[in-house]
């Protein structure tokens, strides 16, 4: 399982226990060379140094609703690399009020938003990502169980994840005869930075661990080392998945 040679961008690290972290150091490890986010100046004091420890020679601002932004990180990618073997989505975003309401009561903005940040955003990369793939390559994006079963409290997001899911099979569908891939992780409960926003998640892990048949959670570097397969040659007949890293949580009732 090599990336020698390979060159791939990562989009979410928010810190040292982001998902996208411990994706990117295994990228890194797998002999990868990684172009690296941060969503913004409040930020980057958090993210900088982890970028460059993994020795990432490109490290730029993204936050995919400022215009522009988005576009300006694959300019920069061209520029300077002139192709693109893989992409990291790992980014998500719901109002507070919206994502610890009721489903049927969030706002229609509330929604708009969170399916802007969290899925929309895939696309958007898929589409500047396309061009720069020009032997193949891979597109992953990060989801969770509530996408296609009600999990308490994941409210809103549930609807927001199934259409990301969604958005990957008709990516790969796509995409697939480019010899690009894509795919979406679906870690089971992580405690990160992003999920401390949905209400008593402290109990929603206790009840993941209790039930996965491994009687465990996954981690940010079991989540790193699936992606960094899915991003070498050897998963090459592999598109359009949802991957489930979640000690076995997916299949109880």
């Amino acid at each position: 399982m090599t990336l020698t040679s390979k060159k791939g961008l990562v989009v979410g690290i928010a810190n040292d226990n982001s998902i996208a972290y411990g994706c990117a150091r295994a990228f890194r490890n797998a002999g990868a060379e990684l172009a690296i986010t941060y969503l913004n100046e409040k930020a980057e004091p958090h993210v900088r140094p982890l970028a460059e420890a993994l020795g990432s020679p490109i490290i730029v601002p993204c936050d995919v609703r400022e215009e522009g932004q988005l576009e300006a990180v694959f300019a920069r990618i061209e520029k300077e690399w002139g192709k693109l073997d893989f992409v990291l989505h790992s980014i998500a975003f719901a109002p507070k009020e919206d994502l610890q309401g009721r489903l049927v009561d969030c706002s229609k903005e509330g929604f708009a938003m969170a399916m802007e940040v969290s899925c929309h955003s895939f696309t958007r990369m898929a589409k500047l990502a396309e061009p720069l793939m020009k032997e193949g390559g891979c597109l992953q994006t990060v989801t969770f169980f509530g996408s296609e079963r009600v999990v308490e409290h994941y409210n809103m997001m549930g609807p927001v994840k199934a259409a990301l899911e969604s958005t990957v099979r008709y990516l790969a569908a796509e995409l697939g005869t480019k010899g690009i891939r894509v795919h979406a992780l679906s870690p089971g409960p992580l405690l990160t930075r992003a999920a401390s926003g949905i209400g008593h998640f402290d109990a929603l892990l206790e009840r993941a661990k209790e039930r996965a048949p491994e009687r465990m959670l996954a981690t940010i570097e079991d989540v790193g080392h699936v992606a960094a397969f899915l991003a070498s040659d050897g998963a090459r007949s592999l598109t359009g998945n949802v991957e489930y890293i979640d000690a076995g949580y997916h299949v109880m009732g």
